[in-house]
């Protein structure tokens, strides 16, 4: 007597065809209830009173939320409006400081493309959510979800952080006359430190903990030396040089 034919499909792919990406969506937006989303907000919050204090408009500092959305390049759109600097010098200001996003942006979506399924567009949506939270969260996360479901669910991620950090950055400025200067500042602060011990939490090479404390040592220097180009060079002459150390003390210690 035969036995009956086993079925080979691993649960998780099973799982990911019979939910929707409506489903995915909505528990990608729920997991932004979290620790990463508060402090994110918080540093919006403080955003907020110096979009304020700057003479910025209401409309002027959720255009810039919404639309650039990565609170350091935001941060230096201001510092050069408020300065008086043209359009094209603005304009490099913001390109250099987001210059740091784009070697994520390529990191992470391969991750979310399904071959043959994805559209372009979907990913070029998808890349505007890259910013050091969520890129942060999605790859600890990610990989433990369905491929099918990594799409809908850092979409439903991204865009519900967004959306909340926008309302409570507009509610912020409506709300906070004067902010004083070192609550701006502790809440910005607030922002790096998580990423710092969040990173290094994530971290699964030596290689890339030898980057973060190069990168720590190397960012104040090259900011009194290249000022401009210092996050470039720090990741550049950082990752570098951390990279080549591991795999020569690797091979020396054969």
């Amino acid at each position: 007597m035969s036995r009956p034919k086993q079925d080979t499909i691993d649960p998780q792919v099973r799982t990911a065809e019979t939910k929707s990406s409506a489903y995915w969506a909505l528990r990608g937006a729920r997991a932004m209830v979290s620790i990463p989303a508060m402090i994110l907000t918080a540093a919006f919050v403080g955003y907020a009173g110096l979009a304020r204090e700057s003479g910025l408009s209401l409309g002027e500092t959720l255009a810039m939320t919404g639309m650039v959305w990565a609170l350091p390049s935001i941060v230096v759109l201001t510092g050069a409006i408020t300065g008086g600097a043209s359009l094209l010098t603005a304009a490099v200001a913001v390109a250099l400081a987001s210059v740091r996003l784009m070697p994520m942006t390529v990191a992470l979506m391969p991750m979310l493309k399904v071959d043959g399924r994805t559209k372009r567009w979907q990913l070029l949506i998808a890349s505007h959510f890259v910013a050091v939270t969520a890129w942060v969260y999605a790859m600890k996360n990610l990989p433990s979800l369905p491929r099918e479901a990594r799409l809908p669910f850092f979409l439903g991620f991204g865009g519900g952080i967004t959306s909340f950090v926008f309302v409570m950055t507009g509610v912020s400025y409506l709300l906070i006359e004067d902010m004083p200067a070192i609550v701006a500042g502790a809440l910005f602060l607030l922002t790096p430190v998580y990423f710092t011990c969040s990173l290094w939490g994530a971290s699964r090479l030596s290689s890339d903990k030898a980057a973060m404390i190069l990168g720590l040592v190397l960012g104040p220097i090259f900011f009194v030396v290249v000022p401009g180009l210092d996050l470039l060079w720090t990741g550049l002459a950082g990752g570098t040089a951390a990279y080549l150390g591991v795999k020569g003390y690797g091979r020396y210690s054969r």
